[in-house]
């Protein structure tokens, strides 16, 4: 086993891995994978959220006003910058 840093340890796994219980582990290390991730996943199939109509306007709302604010608060700085105050000779 390497050491790559302080708390960290870089095993090739070349002793081997045991399997038990839908997981396999490093003989050397110790290092766990998973071969089975029915256990992590709750049952049933994941439910599609889906935006009311309502929050969709508020979401482009909120962008919209957002990107404006960027574009005015750019646009201010360059009209009160140096460009607006030296008129080109």
């Amino acid at each position: 086993m390497r050491s790559t840093g302080r708390l960290v340890d870089n095993c090739p796994h070349i002793s081997g891995w045991d399997s038990a219980d839908g997981e396999e582990r490093c003989r050397a290390c110790g290092t766990r994978r998973f071969t089975s991730y029915g256990a992590l996943r709750p049952p049933g199939l994941p439910v599609a959220l889906t935006p009311s109509p309502r929050d969709k306007t508020r979401a482009d709302r909120s962008a919209a006003h957002a990107i404006a604010s960027t574009i005015r608060h750019r646009l201010n700085r360059w009209a009160l910058g140096r460009s607006a105050l030296c008129p080109a000779a």
